[in-house]
């Protein structure tokens, strides 16, 4: 049993962030990850080809800038090296291959409980925690959809997470499965590398450049956003022109709005539309159904595919382990308050990196958390 003042699941940007605001406290924390590396979704589940889609001043976590000749949009191999480096700077000694069965909150010593399994020695380890931080991500569970007929589609079925370049598709079908920045990418890269490429677009999606976005990042700290995103459809009309006979169709409500209020990004193009555009990059509806290698479209286009990527996200797994943490997150494993309160849970639970708000979400949350815990023990103590 190790009697702890703060657990923090999971090492990734949120966990990281948390750890070096605490330490600038000198509060005393142990993170656990179920993973052997920190930060595993950057390195080995994002695609060769990512770049952060925002510029680097919205992409730094606390207490550490990126090197002064960092380029403006990161690329993922120097991002991880910020966290590799970042990692040094505050000594962060993630307890690796740690993975948590179950938490819970203990009444009569008002203390959270949280057994682990430790997969290395295949142990079970036993916490004791005053404070416990979830960190384990929005996108630490991979989300593909129930499609009647695709257990028995005999072709290459992937989620993105294992997608790491085109190459190896060249000459074949692919369809790829969700109009996300993922999947616009991924259709792009695979168009790029020879594949014949389909994607299946179904939710309505704003298209922008990632300058637009810099640029209404930048606005929407002195104007209204609804002027934000009417300057910003403008925009993107003038740059895209209408893509509704592309099978791209916009949301009603504005990007910035959009992302405020539900989450949801816009995409930013990497060269996706103007294949779409020029027919390299064939657009579909929703699938009804796969019957051996033919996926039949709603639209009654049936088409072969050798291979189809899930380009269709991901779910959180903070509700399935944590016992007494019900009326902090809901089904999905987000948190149920609304943004800005979501990270602060009852008896010394928060949440970091859960609303859907990216890194600059993750750094308000971790050093709103550390402010907390400081608080809190400052006047248990003072």
């Amino acid at each position: 049993m190790e009697n702890v003042v703060v657990l923090i699941v999971g090492a990734g940007p949120a966990g990281l962030a948390t750890a070096a605001c605490l330490s600038q406290f000198s509060i005393p924390y142990v993170i656990v990850e179920r993973e052997s590396c920190s930060a595993s979704l950057w390195r080995n589940r994002a695609y060769n080809r990512l770049k952060l889609h925002l510029a680097k001043e919205l992409c730094e976590l606390p207490h550490m800038s990126y090197p002064q000749d960092a380029p403006i949009y990161i690329p993922k191999t120097l991002f991880v090296k910020y966290l590799d480096d970042y990692v040094e700077r505050f000594n962060i000694q993630p307890k690796y291959l740690t993975s948590v069965e179950s938490s819970t909150f203990e009444n009569d010593d008002k203390c959270w409980s949280i057994v682990a399994h430790e997969m290395a020695k295949s142990t079970i380890v036993s916490f004791t925690a005053k404070f416990l931080v979830m960190a384990s991500g929005e996108n630490s569970a991979e989300n593909i959809p129930m499609i009647p007929g695709l257990q028995s589609f005999p072709g290459d079925v992937i989620h993105s997470s294992s997608y790491k370049s085109g190459k190896s598709y060249s000459g074949m079908n692919v369809l790829v499965v969700g109009s996300g920045n993922s999947g616009m990418e991924i259709a792009y890269d695979l168009a790029a590398h020879g594949a014949n490429t389909s994607i299946v677009i179904r939710s309505l999606i704003h298209v922008m450049t990632k300058e637009l976005i810099r640029l209404g990042m930048t606005l929407a700290r002195h104007l209204p956003l609804k002027l934000v995103d009417n300057l910003l459809v403008m925009a993107a009309k003038l740059i895209f022109g209408d893509l509704s006979r592309y099978g791209i169709r916009r949301p009603k409500m504005g990007p910035m709005i959009l992302k405020s209020e539900t989450g949801r990004s816009a995409v930013i193009d990497v060269g996706t539309v103007g294949l779409i555009k020029k027919g390299i990059i064939k657009v579909h509806g929703s699938i009804s159904k796969i019957v051996g290698d033919i996926v039949e479209f709603q639209c009654s286009k049936n088409i072969s595919f050798d291979a189809i990527v899930f380009a269709t996200g991901y779910k959180s797994t903070a509700n399935i382990w944590l016992k007494n943490g019900e009326n902090m997150f809901n089904g999905n494993g987000l948190p149920v308050k609304e943004y800005p309160n979501h990270w602060k849970g009852e008896n010394g639970l928060y949440c970091a990196g859960l609303a859907r708000r990216g890194l600059a979400g993750i750094v308000a949350d971790a050093k709103n958390i550390a402010n907390d815990i400081k608080s809190v023990i400052g006047a248990m103590y003072g």
